[in-house]
This record gives structure tokens, C-alpha cells and sequence, in this order.
């Protein structure tokens, strides 16, 4: 990876090229396979669709904040339909754009491809294949279509689990490693990215590989965290280790925001110590719980309102240990440990014994609430951040204390915790900070229909408050508008990623929601 943001002669070159590439006109061709002409293809048949039912849900993802049309939905039976959508678009003089669309989880139509097709990942789930577990090799073989809870189901059935998680297991695997997959697991294992083995990637020019570390290595490390812009993941070989049965869960609270990050990077500097790390803000505007879990006690909610309410921002560490029966004594006796050297208020510490996948499934729970009151299929203007430690004081005083509390809208969870860059590849497309550690910080706000666009107002002014400070901060599941701040987000990895782009989809087919390339 080049080590400043002056490209070399061969990066030039290539940048040349493609930048040709971009600006050569495209031959208009009215016998060419366009999205809306190719409908009665054979290769296609009864998988092709522009009914307008399933082009609206193509349209619309999670965030419900951006409506992008395709022409048309594949829903395909197998990766050789996918293949050949592609070598079609590519093959033709005038191609035409394709995403792939897992659960939809995107906010900003990441996942749309605007008059071209959007490919419905969801439609090769099959019950009968599409999970393959070896107890030997301690390997999960895995049809990216599926979800991460449906993985943990089915791994769990031979005692065995991957170690990597998101907060919410509802999403697909190829969409997660298309991003990284952050969690409280990252800062002992790494992110999703880092917990794969082997991928099969369809490239932007139809051809599909397998690549691991050791096997076309550089498709390898471009697609992981790649955004869905050198090929479609189609497989992915995923570590897995065994599976403990329960969870010692654990949040305390703090006032004083250094005491609160001293601890957390204390805690994850531990190399066997907890399992998971995670921590959130409580602001005097919102209810003690958030959506993700109905966990305080309810004799104890005016006493954390109160605090509160004192205090108007506080901090909430929460953290877990895994065991099973063999373990539960010394897991009990490093609790009590724990407990006694945090820097937390006393009296103000809250402990669950759940199971594992319990725990692991913990954000189900209030997602099925909210969609039983008919809240869930709301705006959801989320922003995701990494801050370098360094920084991250100014960040609490100029936003946390600042932007947020003064404009007072926020609803929804407010994330913050460390995790170490040693746990990550810098071969890999995800771009992240330069120090040794840094934080994640999501902004995981619902909003109405009416008012989503405050919400991102203030988004913009935390992100310009940011950019004033000189601080850094990178965004995960980034969403830039121009291509001038996708050059600032990759920094000095902008060069290698436009190397790859070239590459492995020079016609620029792939994942055009993302607005990197024109």
C-alpha cells in the first residue's frame, strides 16, 4: 500500500487509462441486451422480472430515506444465472449496471442499480444446500445469500459457532463481508473480513475465482470490504471454533467519559480476556433502553433517569464472557474481579446470565417489538464512524456534548467502543484510521417520514465539525456524494482501489449505488 497520496508512475498510468475509459463515448446500440429487452432471453426465463411489485422493493432498502428504480429483478436459482446476467451487461456495447441486493440493509441505495437490475441474492437460499460445516477443519462453506443467524443455527447443531458477529444477525454473509462486520467481538477477533478463508468472487467481467490469501490473492483482499465493487461474493469459507453454551452479561455506568475509555482500551488490550466489548451513550432527551434489548430492570429505570438527568450525557460500558458448565466458576470469580477494577459509579452495575446465541441474537428481540407497533419499516438516517483514539475526547465534548445534546432529536442507540488496528488487513478495501486504535461510533437513529431529514442535517454538521477539527475520522458504510470525498475517504489506498476497479470491472457494472465511479 502506498504510503502517501502520490501516486506512482505505474498508478498514473492506470489511472490514465481508466479515466480514458470514462470519458470515451459509449456506442449507442438498440439491438443491444438492455435490462428492459432481455426480459424474454431463454437464460432468464421466469427469473427476469420488471413486475412493478418487485422493481418498488428493489427500490427501497432499510434506510428508506432514497427510492432508486431498476428496470428489472433477477431472481436467480444459481451463481451460473448470475454469471451470465454479467457477461451479458459486459459483453454488450452499451452494458448496463447490476447490484446485488441481500437483506436490503443499506441506508443511502447502496444496494440499487438505477435502470439496470438489481439481482435478489435471497432467491438461492435453499433449506437442502448452502452450508457446509467441517468439524475437522473448523470451516463453515457458505452460500453468501444466506444470513448470519441462519449460520449460527445451523453451525451450532455441531457445537461449533464463527467468532465474528454483527450487532444484528438478520443480514446476509456476502453483504457484511462486502463491508467489514463490526461488532463487540472485534477488538479479540477482528472483523468479519478477517475471519475468512477462502471466497468464490464473479468478477464485473462475468468470470468467477476462487481466492484465498495464497490463490488470487489481490481479488482476495479487494472484495473483502470492497463494497460490492470488483465482483459479486458468491461463497465464502468462514472460520469457526466451538461453540460455549452461555454468557455472562454485563453492563456498568459511568459519568466521566475518560474513566469510560480508559477502561474499555484497558479491557481490550487483555488478550484473554472478554469476549465482547461494546459501549453506548444515555443522553437526558431519551429513555434508559434503546431498542436493541429491554435490559435494566424496571426499579431501577428512575434511578437512571436520574442520573441522567443530573449529568444530562452518561456512558454505558457493556461487555460479556462467554462459558460453559466446566467453566462457570472461574468465569463467575473473573466477573467479580472485573467488577472490582473498573472505574464505573457503584451501584450502577447490571449483570444477565443468557445463553449464547440468546446473547448473540439480543437486538431480535426489540426489532419484532418494533415491527408489532408498526415502527420498524421507519427512516433510518444512521451514521457510522471511525475516530481515532486521539481524538475521541474532542469528539465527546464537540458532539456527544455539543451537536447532539443542543439539537436534542436523537432517538435510537448511540454507539462507542475501541478496537485495535492490528486486528485488521491493511491489504484489504475497508479504509480505516492510521493510529493503533481507533472508535467505532454509530449514530443508529430512527426517524419519521417527515422529519428523517433533521436527522441528516445533523449528520452533515457532525461530519463537518470533524472535518474542521482536522480529525480524521473515516466513515464505515460510508456514503460520500462526490467522488472527490470517496478520493479523501481511501486516502493513500484511493490509487490501489481504482487499480482494482479497472481491473476486475472495467465497464464499471457493479454496485453503481455506492457512487464511487461515474
Amino acid at each position: 500500500m502506498a504510503s502517501n497520496n502520490f501516486p506512482s508512475q505505474s498508478h498514473l498510468l492506470v489511472i490514465i487509462i481508466f479515466i480514458t475509459t470514462l470519458l470515451t463515448p459509449i456506442t449507442t446500440n438498440n439491438t443491444s441486451p438492455q435490462p428492459w429487452n432481455i426480459l424474454s432471453n431463454d437464460n432468464f426465463a421466469g427469473k427476469l422480472t420488471s413486475a412493478s411489485s418487485s422493481v418498488e422493493a428493489a427500490a427501497i432498502d432499510f434506510g428508506h430515506v432514497t427510492k432508486i428504480l431498476p428496470s428489472a429483478v433477477l431472481n436467480p436459482s444459481s451463481v451460473q444465472d448470475i454469471i451470465d446476467l454479467i457477461k451479458l451487461s459486459f459483453d454488450s456495447q452499451s452494458s448496463f449496471p447490476i447490484a446485488a441486493r441481500g437483506h436490503g440493509h443499506s441506508f443511502r441505495g447502496q444496494a440499487a442499480a438505477k435502470d439496470g437490475v438489481v439481482v435478489n441474492m435471497r432467491s438461492m437460499v435453499n433449506e437442502d444446500r448452502g452450508i457446509k460445516v467441517s468439524r475437522t477443519g473448523l470451516y463453515a462453506d457458505v452460500d453468501t445469500a444466506w444470513l448470519w443467524i441462519e449460520v449460527l443455527n445451523k453451525t451450532l447443531e455441531l457445537g461449533l459457532t464463527p467468532v465474528s458477529w454483527t450487532d444484528y444477525l438478520y443480514l446476509t454473509i456476502g453483504g457484511t463481508l462486502s463491508n467489514g462486520g463490526i461488532s463487540g467481538q472485534t477488538s479479540r477477533y477482528g472483523p468479519q473480513i478477517s475471519n475468512v478463508l477462502e471466497l468464490d468472487v464473479i468478477t464485473g467481467k462475468g468470470e468467477i475465482a476462487t481466492c484465498s490469501n495464497d490463490t488470487n490473492s489481490d481479488l482476495f483482499y479487494a472484495a473483502l470490504g470492497g463494497l460490492g465493487q470488483f465482483g459479486i461474493i458468491t461463497r465464502a469459507r468462514i472460520k469457526l471454533e466451538l461453540a460455549p453454551k452461555r454468557a455472562k452479561w454485563l453492563r456498568f455506568l459511568y459519568t466521566d467519559f475518560s474513566e469510560f475509555t480508559r477502561d474499555q482500551e484497558r479491557l481490550i488490550s487483555e488478550t484473554d480476556g472478554l469476549h465482547f466489548l461494546e459501549g453506548s451513550v444515555m443522553l437526558d432527551h431519551g429513555p434508559p433502553d434503546n431498542w436493541r434489548s429491554t435490559y435494566y430492570p424496571p426499579s431501577d429505570h428512575l434511578r437512571i433517569v436520574s442520573m441522567i438527568k443530573r449529568y444530562r450525557v452518561i456512558y454505558c460500558l457493556e461487555v460479556a464472557k462467554y462459558y460453559d458448565e466446566t467453566s462457570q466458576h472461574s468465569v463467575n470469580e473473573e466477573i467479580e474481579k472485573l467488577s472490582e477494577s473498573l472505574n464505573y459509579v457503584r451501584g450502577f452495575v447490571y449483570e444477565k446470565d443468557v445463553t449464547y446465541i440468546d446473547f448473540l441474537n439480543r437486538v431480535r428481540t426489540g426489532e419484532l417489538n418494533l415491527k408489532s407497533k408498526g415502527q420498524w419499516d421507519v427512516p433510518h438516517p444512521w451514521l457510522n464512524l471511525f475516530v481515532p483514539k486521539s481524538q475521541i475526547s474532542r469528539f465527546d465534548y464537540g458532539v456527544f456534548k455539543g451537536i447532539i445534546l443542543r439539537n436534542n432529536i436523537t432517538t435510537g442507540p448511540l454507539l462507542v467502543y475501541p478496537m485495535k488496528r492490528i486486528m485488521w488487513n491493511d491489504q484489504m478495501s475497508t479504509a480505516i484510521p492510521e493510529e493503533d486504535v481507533f472508535y467505532a461510533v454509530g449514530f443508529l437513529r430512527s426517524a419519521e417520514f417527515d422529519n428523517w431529514e433533521a436527522y441528516d442535517k445533523e449528520n452533515m454538521e457532525v461530519l463537518k465539525f470533524c472535518e474542521d477539527a482536522k480529525m480524521d475520522v473515516i466513515q464505515y458504510l460510508p456514503y460520500h456524494a462526490s467522488q472527490e470525498g470517496w478520493v479523501r475517504h481511501f486516502g493513500p489506498m484511493w490509487n490501489t482501489f481504482v487499480e482494482r476497479k479497472y481491473r476486475y470491472d472495467p465497464k464499471m457494472i457493479l454496485s453503481p449505488g455506492q457512487n464511487i465511479f461515474r
